[in-house]
């Protein structure tokens, strides 16, 4: 069972009765019809690659761990209709595999691929890099199979991109975390397997200047910009000390950029496309360095600097993470005032900032170089999210942006949500789980 019972950051810690493993729909209904007779609460779990705590049981030991690694099938591919239904426990990198296979892109892509799951990701309404272009979990799904809190099973797997026959339950499940129903399938949108890809590294001044690089390659490449990734110095820095091996050689510069462009028939001319752009770019100093992939493996290498920042943090020792969203046009803005705020506030820290700049999401995390300081300081968590999250609420933006709420944000979520609002999700938490039982301490 150990396994099942902490989380992967090794922030949260609990206790079950069992951890269960059904292999299919039918079976996931019957776990959860005996414990909904026995009054006993239950933790949906997916890749078990939760940022907040959602996937973990609490410390008491009453509840069930229901795994749904086992229902892992790929159920059906439609090529023509550009769909595939694939069960909660396939890990997303196999269905990313699948879809490829058929000559098809699945796009939601990010580090954990290789062992989250897609129920999981569409119970925390996942984004990674490619949100700027195809959306995020929540704009992929078509239809969903849910097991509700009473056991019963409701089919809503409809490959249908029109259907306007009332509310439209699968947002309710999207995004939830297990707390109103467990997801055991979805029908899931497909793309065009893309034939050209073009792949950059930037070496830039700074946050600002990496909007307006955006806003220039939006108007030049349009629908084409497939991502566009803010790293700064430090982030790579941990990279290259934890995980050495091949990065791009550029001049010193605090921030970096990493971007991609891929559609069109010809290789060529997106990578001299994306050529052109850089050198205008390079003559007008807008960039100060750049390197541009001339084969798949290189783009492979980039790409990997930018997916290990996770990795490189957890072996570098604990942080204080933040999953935040902000307007584009005030991303610079938050990075400047929360990073003087923090450095009055808590002198020699340091701050770790990376993420998706195309879709104003950030992953801003602190901690503090020695093990004694950086004890102290992650024990002043609760002032530093104050300083991040009003600053955040200010803005107009968001305390969680793709990792979910879990355990580590029900108390910020009251901060920052609106009685109303809070009312209206109890209310629909008490509609569909009336006895509590599903994923109970979990985002409400």
């Amino acid at each position: 069972m150990a396994p099942h019972l902490g989380d992967w950051r090794g922030r949260y810690r609990g206790a079950a009765i069992a951890v269960v493993r059904p292999a299919s729909t039918a079976e996931v209904a019957a776990v959860v019809r005996a414990c909904a007779e026995a009054g006993v609460p239950m933790v949906p779990q997916g890749g078990n690659t939760s940022l907040c705590g959602a996937a973990t049981p609490g410390p008491d030991a009453l509840s069930v761990v229901i795994s749904l690694s086992r229902l892992k099938r790929v159920r059906a591919i439609d090529a023509a209709n550009n769909t595939i239904t694939a069960e909660a426990g396939c890990v997303l990198q196999t269905l990313q595999e699948a879809a490829a296979q058929a000559g098809r892109l699945f796009p939601l892509s990010l580090a954990a691929e290789g062992s989250c799951q897609i129920g999981g990701n569409l119970s925390t309404n996942a984004g990674g890099v490619q949100v700027l272009r195809y959306g995020n979990a929540r704009e992929l799904t078509l239809g969903l199979e849910v097991v509700l809190a009473s056991g019963e099973v409701w089919d809503g797997l409809r490959g249908l991109r029109k259907d306007n026959t009332g509310y439209d339950l699968k947002h309710l499940f999207i995004g939830a975390e297990g707390t109103l129903g467990i997801i055991t399938a979805a029908v899931l949108k497909l793309f065009p397997l893309p034939r050209a890809t073009a792949t950059a590294w930037l070496a830039i001044a700074s946050p600002a200047v990496a909007v307006r690089l955006l806003g220039d390659l939006q108007a030049s490449f349009g629908s084409l910009l497939t991502a566009c990734e803010l790293i700064s110095d430090l982030a790579l820095g941990l990279v290259r000390k934890h995980l050495p091996g091949s990065s791009p050689t550029l001049s010193p510069s605090s921030w970096h950029l990493l971007i991609e462009v891929s559609g069109g028939d010809d290789a060529q001319a997106g990578q001299q496309a994306l050529e052109a752009f850089l050198a205008e770019a390079l003559e007008n100093g807008t960039v100060n360095d750049a390197v541009l992939a001339q084969s798949n493996e290189q783009a492979r290498r980039l790409w990997a600097l930018r997916e290990n920042i996770g990795e490189a943090q957890k072996i570098e020792g604990l942080s204080i993470k933040h999953d935040v969203s902000v307007p584009i046009s005030r991303i610079a803005e938050f990075v400047e005032r929360a990073d003087r705020q923090l450095a009055q506030a808590f002198p020699d820290i340091r701050i770790v900032t990376f993420g998706h700049i195309g879709d104003g999401n950030l992953h801003y995390n602190q901690s503090k170089a020695e093990a004694g300081d950086n004890a102290a300081f992650i024990a002043a968590q609760s002032a530093v999210n104050r300083i991040v999250h009003d600053l955040v609420h200010q803005l107009g933006g968001s305390i969680s942006a793709e990792h979910g709420i879990g355990q580590l944000k029900r108390e910020e979520l009251l901060r920052y949500k609106s009685p109303v609002e809070i009312e209206m999700m109890r209310a629909i938490k008490r509609t569909f789980d009336p006895q509590g039982l599903m994923n109970p301490g979990k985002l409400l």
